[in-house]
């Protein structure tokens, strides 16, 4: 009996319950599909020419998602201009890039975000000669390199030369910066912009050529005001090369900063991920500022990504902190996913008990609508036969009560039904001796 009684308990259990369990799975799984998808496995990002800073930056980014099992595609483009469009063309499949600041416009672009600033990016003017040569009005008349289109290069520099009014006094030649270096050190232009880290290879190679001098922006306060993305940095006597003391005299430069620009779709966990890489890339100091400058959180063409305040107010989440990428992020929408699911699940579980009371009931209480309607018609005058079919539908309930199985819990109640059965014979066996009809007898 014990042994009947516990299996009714396990079904039971597992007839109400597993559908609760498997709706609970099922909950989970749409959850962590509909509220908050895995991160890509596979991230596009444009960088700048073949040689470029961009270029390595991208590489060793590349090298850093690897670790995590994300890999990052790097597009070669010309530039930022490149980038810029790539980034706002929605079939290029670009998901990040680097930028200059001052290209963009958030106008123009309402569905990117910035991640950080991560570099000052100088704009170096070389002329041939070894006179000082300190405003840009002093090109006039000569023969400039601008650098490629699709450049930020090419786009400061028109922007200088506009604001100097010097537009249709200057002779033009716009190639990349490599090309454009070649043709100044040929004779065939008398000076170059160029953008460029000061550890460029092609900014360190110009600065050591004898016949060439750097330009020092006298009025840099002046165009920092007036282009706001624009920072006034200093170069120090020497620091380039002490031995041979280049450059021969402080320099004031206009730097542009480097900026990570992302689409506002891109998964919260790899802009993660690329900040992190960011702080380790760009950390460190260089020879125009100290370390820990960069990267930086500042909003200049675009307005800054939730995730990129985030990381910078708290540093890289938790579990990402000590959890490998994949792990991580699987908690994380596992975690995510039990705010909505819980006020689904609560209820739902909290209706399980009475459920489960009364599906052990409904087994025992449906026999009583039979017992009573009999114990009432006993009332009545019985032939022979009535009682006899009743006396038979009894032992036909009593059959089926005592087949029936129980958990330990509601064992009473399927004791107080048969003898609520046994009360019902009696009062049938009474009723029938009453109209002198023999009582039915009880099945053995």
């Amino acid at each position: 009996m014990l042994r009947r009684l516990n299996e009714l308990s396990v079904r039971d259990v597992l007839l109400i319950v597993a559908p609760v369990v498997l709706v609970t799975v099922a909950g989970f799984w749409a959850a962590a599909k509909l509220l908050k998808p895995a991160p890509p496995d596979r991230v596009v990002m444009a960088t700048g020419p073949s040689g470029g800073a961009y270029m390595q930056y991208g590489e060793t980014y590349r090298r850093m998602l690897a670790e995590h099992g994300v890999a990052l595609e790097l597009r070669v483009t010309q530039g930022s201009v490149d980038n810029y469009g790539l980034l706002r063309d929605d079939s290029s499949g670009v998901d990040v890039a680097l930028l200059q600041a001052g290209i963009g416009q958030r106008e123009d672009a309402p569905g990117l975000v910035a991640l950080a600033s991560v570099a000052y990016e100088p704009l170096w003017v070389f002329c041939r000669g070894s006179g000082h040569i300190n405003r840009i009005p002093e090109l006039a008349g000569r023969r400039i390199a601008i650098g490629a289109p699709g450049s930020a290069t090419r786009v400061l520099a028109l922007e200088m030369l506009r604001i100097n009014d010097l537009m249709g006094r200057v002779d033009l030649l716009e190639v990349p910066g490599v090309a454009g270096a070649e043709a100044l050190l040929r004779g065939e232009v008398d000076c170059q912009f160029l953008i460029g880290a000061p550890e460029a290879g092609l900014v360190q190679a110009l600065i050591h050529v004898a016949g060439l001098t750097l330009m020092s922006f006298e009025r840099a306060g002046a165009y920092a005001r007036r282009m706001q993305y624009l920072d006034l940095v200093t170069l120090p006597e020497g620091v380039i090369d002490l031995a041979r003391n280049l450059p021969s005299r402080q320099v004031t430069l206009l730097a542009g900063t480097a900026q990570i620009v992302a689409r506002e779709s891109l998964h919260p966990a790899i802009q993660d991920l690329l900040l992190v890489a960011a702080t380790q890339v760009h950390g460190r100091g260089n020879l125009l500022h100290r370390g820990g400058r960069f990267p930086a959180l500042e909003e200049y063409d675009f307005p800054i990504s939730p995730e990129a305040r985030r990381f910078f107010r708290s540093g890289q989440s938790f579990l990402q902190r000590y959890l490998p990428f994949w792990l991580a992020n699987l908690v994380d929408r596992f975690l995510i996913s039990l705010i909505p699911l819980a006020a689904v699940l609560i209820p739902v579980f909290r209706l399980v008990p009475p459920l489960y009371r009364w599906r052990v009931r409904s087994r025992i209480y449906r026999w009583y609508g039979e017992l009573m309607f009999i114990e009432n018609e006993t009332r009545a005058h019985l032939s022979e036969g009535t009682a006899r079919d009743f006396g038979r539908r009894l032992d036909a309930i009593a059959a089926t009560v005592d087949s029936l199985t129980s958990p330990l819990a509601y064992a009473d109640q399927l004791y107080s039904l048969r003898q609520h059965i046994e009360f019902v014979r009696r009062r049938l066996a009474m009723s029938a001796s009453a109209n002198g009809t023999p009582p039915p007898e009880a099945s053995p």
